[in-house]
């Protein structure tokens, strides 16, 4: 039996790009932050269309942050708050 580590607050459902999202947001955001997904996807080397599915999901299953889609100019911007 093998166990898989995961971030501290970080849900055992979420797959690996979700967990790879949460811990780049956990250590670029201060309390309160405003990405671009397009920013997000350069940084992890991953498309627009990936991050913004996964965060969608990650939304819903982080019990470490606040997600919210907050605009579209000329890409889409999260507001991302840590919950303490």
């Amino acid at each position: 039996m093998s166990v898989e580590a995961t971030s501290v607050g970080s849900s055992p459902d979420l797959n690996e790009t979700e967990r790879q999202l949460e811990e780049y947001l956990l250590d670029e955001a201060d309390d309160v932050a405003y990405f671009k997904s397009r920013l997000i996807a350069k940084d992890l080397d991953l498309s627009s269309k990936s991050v913004g599915h996964n965060m969608r999901t990650l939304a819903d299953a982080s019990g470490v942050l606040s997600i919210e889609k907050w605009g579209y100019s000329g890409a889409t911007t999260w507001m991302v708050q840590i919950q303490e």
